[in-house]
């Protein structure tokens, strides 16, 4: 059977020497071997591909035509099979899945900034706060909230995320501070989280013994961002990350209520799935963003 590979490689090395035995030279074999491959790939495609004569060869008119997608057959196959440490191992695509968080134009802007050097990099970038499929969706590297790591993932911590119960000042001047988290329960209306796998709100666990079940649902969202937003406009209270409510508590227009009780807080963290084998890229994109994160989140 014509091995349709080495048949490519012969007939364009022997459509540059226009020698069959430099070409058999060329690739440790017989100069039979080189006419028998030739004579197979002609009868294949129905053509011939060499004009010869005692002294010399030539190609025909339709050897001519045929070179140019043989050359690049070849090369493409040569660059298929190239050893790894003869290709560009930051060449390729690394695609990173995390949550919809304001400051990722900065991390962003940050991590492009230090690939520059790898302009055949390609970083697909995706953000969400709804959980990944990491199989169907071919994530290399993901940012995740949540109380417990996948041990099925090599994973980088980068900071622990609490949630804070506030309101607006205004609303707080309204109703009077809660005097404890069943008066708050009962008296504040408040930004309900949904959860976008299920369509239905998040159940509020505060800590091992408390669980927050408002009364007054005055808001449902699914981003957070939008939660801010009725906070901040006194529509409702809400339970908000504290990296988000903290430049409000700051300037005062937010009053934490409930601070006795104790919030468990969340890890974000950095991850990537375990292979046998994982591109030099998906390496070093992580170690880069584990530092950029780490920059930006402490």
């Amino acid at each position: 059977m014509l091995n349709k590979f080495d048949a490519i490689k012969y007939f364009c090395s022997a459509a540059e020497t226009l020698n069959f035995r430099e070409t058999a030279n060329r690739f440790a074999v017989s100069p039979s071997v080189i006419t028998r491959v030739i004579n197979e790939l002609e009868e294949t495609l129905g053509e011939p591909l060499f004009k010869r004569s005692t002294r010399h060869i030539s190609l025909t008119d339709f050897g001519e035509q045929f070179l140019p997608n043989a050359k690049q057959l070849w090369q493409d196959s040569e660059k298929l099979f190239r050893p790894k440490q003869k290709r560009n191992d930051m060449a390729g695509i690394v695609r990173i899945t995390v949550p919809s968080f304001r400051h990722n134009d900065e991390v962003l802007t940050d991590l492009l900034t230090a690939l520059e050097p790898y302009p055949e990099l390609l970083i697909d970038w995706r953000e969400g706060m709804e959980k990944a499929d990491q199989v169907r969706e071919k994530i290399d590297i993901g940012l995740r909230i949540g109380l417990e790591p996948d041990p099925n993932f090599i994973v980088r911590k980068i900071a622990e995320v609490g949630d804070l119960l506030v309101a607006s000042r205004t609303l707080v001047a309204q109703l009077g501070e809660p005097t404890d988290l069943a008066d708050f329960e009962q008296r504040y209306p408040f930004a309900v989280p949904i959860n976008v796998a299920t369509g239905r709100a998040w159940d509020l666990i505060l800590n091992e013994t408390d669980r927050l079940q408002p009364r007054k649902m005055a808001f449902m969202a699914s981003d957070p961002y939008s939660h801010l937003q009725a906070v901040r406009l006194g529509k409702a209270a809400g339970l908000i990350s504290e990296f988000l409510a903290k430049p409000y508590l700051q300037s005062g227009e937010w009053v934490q209520l409930l601070p006795q009780i104790p919030i468990e807080k969340w890890q974000l963290y950095l991850y990537r799935p375990y292979q046998q084998t994982t591109p030099a890229r998906v390496r070093q994109v992580f170690e880069l963003l584990e530092e950029i994160l780490k920059k930006h989140w402490t």
